[in-house]
């Protein structure tokens, strides 16, 4: 497994289980939307929303987190959205 630092401050992104209700309060994500991995930030970084497929959110993450993922699918109540206001922080 290959261990990167990422360029942006994901400590600043709070932890939001999946299913949790901020989790589940947006189902459609839009291409170019930029999201996290609600649960463990530090694990993809932040990726921009590519396209859904039956159910599933295309991320790609260019590699910002720690795993060093590229690109991902997610079920929509695994990503939360990058709030705007930590967005200028990041």
């Amino acid at each position: 497994m290959k261990r990167t630092v990422s360029p942006y401050r994901l400590e600043l992104l709070p932890a939001i289980p999946a299913f949790h209700r901020r989790a589940r309060r947006l189902m459609d994500f839009d291409h170019g939307q930029l999201v996290y991995y609600g649960p463990m930030p530090t694990y993809y970084g932040i990726g921009e929303v590519r396209a859904t497929v039956n159910g599933f959110v295309s991320v790609d993450f260019r590699g910002t987190g720690q795993f060093g993922v590229h690109e991902d699918m997610f079920r929509p109540e695994y990503l939360i959205l990058v709030p705007s206001s930590t967005m200028n922080l990041l």
